[in-house]
């Protein structure tokens, strides 16, 4: 299969250059660039080579095909409209640094700020732009790499956790094609690098955790740097889970905790030099009371048909608790078939339906793991569990709670993947009890003499 997935590969990235010229071309070069440095970590840290050669290209395809859709048939403001925002801001940071006169608008407002709501995306797109020339191709095409390398990343990551191929297989499959994933990480948008980071930190957490390497602290600071360049609030649910998988450790010899202080207190120096401590509790001010929480939900209920909750008020903690188990179930659920009213909608329709047939798999392998991995999957476990909270709090859309699901669905696949595993070795148990059975009833037979003249299907 890695013959034939390669081929396809070169041949997309012909037919995407002569489909777009020059951006196509630009972007297959830019694809290739940093495509190379994934394939070389997977052909040298990894034992199933062939397995994430395949799984990176596959989750690489659908991406790049679905970008070029979406980019030929002009989808963006039906699917997504953040990256034409993302557009703008960057090609203006361009200008800036090329010393041209720019107007005195937003754009350049946004443009000149290093704090707020995603202003590190902005910068990205300018460096890209900056060497590439603005193209909204080129850059949903870097996009979509980092999107793909989830998937051997989450590989990885559930190798670290449960130390079982078949579970990291099932896990990096799931993000590779599962469509939302799919969808949010082929645009210039936010999320898929944000999934991409929450993964690579925890990876370097269970690295951590095992032995002490300054590589491995310079990844996680960058990981906790881009995170809150993006989505700064969740920044704080990524530190908290950091500090907390720290703080209870997989050993408690001296030396572990030795190690783990060493740790965090290198990482607390780094992100108060870097600012990034200032700057979150800056952001956290502004943006972190409930009443600022009850506006952006009212808004996000009121300013779309799939609104929901418009009459929850998040604005006390009792709203609060009145609220979470509706946010809960929309942001795990939703889109409902049944409330499903337009096409776009309808559309995610086999997805929901297969999302929901893997939820007791999900249980199942959360359950295994609070019982027989729960000092390992604590970094895990505590994200999960604050992100899922605070969406089902302050989320008041269908839509975007569906988009931004994946940002834990991205760890409940590694619970699935266990799930799976252990329906499958269920299944293997029995069928080896019942093959035992019939090799003893044999024996038996055989030992009384009453096996001869007894068709074997009888048997």
């Amino acid at each position: 299969m890695k013959k034939m997935v390669i081929v396809v590969s070169l041949l997309f990235g012909l037919a995407m250059s002569f489909i777009r010229p020059p951006d196509g071309a630009i972007a297959v070069l830019l694809v290739a660039t940093v495509s190379l440095p994934i394939l070389f970590i997977i052909r040298n840290y990894s034992e199933d080579k062939k397995f994430l050669t395949n799984i990176f290209l596959i989750a690489l395809l659908a991406r790049l095909s679905f970008g070029l859709i979406i980019q030929i048939f002009d989808l963006r403001m039906f699917i997504a409209e953040d990256s034409g925002l993302y557009n703008a801001v960057g090609q203006r940071l361009v200008e800036i640094w090329q010393g041209l006169m720019v107007p005195n608008d937003n754009i350049t407002f946004r443009a000149s700020q290093t704090s707020g709501p995603g202003w590190g995306m902005h910068y990205l797109v300018g460096a890209i732009y900056f060497i590439c020339g603005q193209s909204l191709l080129v850059a949903q095409s870097f996009c979509a790499v980092i999107g793909a390398a989830t998937a051997p990343m989450v590989y990885f990551c559930s190798r670290k956790i449960y130390d079982n191929r078949r579970v990291a297989k099932i896990a990096a499959i799931g993000i590779a094609v599962f469509p939302s994933f799919i969808i949010w990480s082929s645009q210039l948008l936010k999320d898929g690098l944000i999934i991409f980071l929450l993964v690579l930190a925890m990876i370097m957490v269970l690295q951590l955790q095992e032995k002490f390497n300054f590589p491995a602290i310079l990844i996680l600071l960058f990981s906790l740097f881009g995170i809150f360049s993006l989505r700064f609030y969740i920044f704080y649910m990524v530190a908290f889970a950091v500090a907390g998988s720290f703080v209870i450790g997989l050993s408690t010899s001296a030396t572990s905790i030795i190690r783990r202080t060493m740790v965090i207190a290198l990482l607390g120096l780094s992100l108060t030099y870097l600012g990034v401590i200032r700057n979150a509790g800056a952001e956290l001010q502004k943006y972190g009371d409930l009443e600022t929480l009850q506006r952006s939900r009212q808004d996000l209920a009121d300013s779309a048909g799939s609104g929901f909750g418009e009459n929850l008020d998040v604005s006390t903690p009792t709203g609060v608790l009145v609220a979470m188990p509706v946010g809960l179930a929309y942001l795990m659920l939703a889109p409902f078939p049944w409330q499903m009213n337009n096409f776009r909608q309808l559309g995610t329709l086999p997805e929901v339906l297969a999302w929901w047939a893997m939820i007791p798999l999900m249980f199942s392998g959360l359950w295994y793991t609070l019982k027989t991995r729960l000092r390992k999957a604590i970094p895990v476990l505590i994200f999960s569990l604050m992100l899922t909270m605070a969406y089902s709090i302050f989320q008041g859309n269908v839509g975007t709670a569906y988009r931004q699901r994946t940002q834990i669905q991205v760890f409940l696949f590694m619970f699935i993947g266990v799930g799976w595993t252990l329906y499958l070795e269920r299944k293997e148990n029995r069928r080896n009890v019942e093959l035992a059975s019939q090799r003893n009833f044999e024996r038996m037979l055989r030992e009384h003499g009453q096996l001869e003249g007894i068709p074997k299907e009888e048997i």
